[in-house]
């Protein structure tokens, strides 16, 4: 696994392989990588809380 190719869920903070998420959220320009429907609906109900978790770290 290519460490450019690594990425953590802003939901759950699981560490994944890019090619491997369950969906891939375009947003403002970016790309949030989520690994399951619940992780997905939960970035979807407040994705500014993850957003702004993702960008503080």
């Amino acid at each position: 696994m290519g460490k450019n190719n690594v990425t953590r869920d802003p939901v759950c903070g699981r560490k994944m392989n890019k090619n491997k998420a369950y969906v891939v959220i375009h947003l403002d320009q970016e790309e949030y990588y989520l690994c399951c429907p619940r992780c997905q609906a939960e970035f979807e109900k407040d994705s500014q809380k993850y957003i702004n978790k993702v960008k503080h770290n």
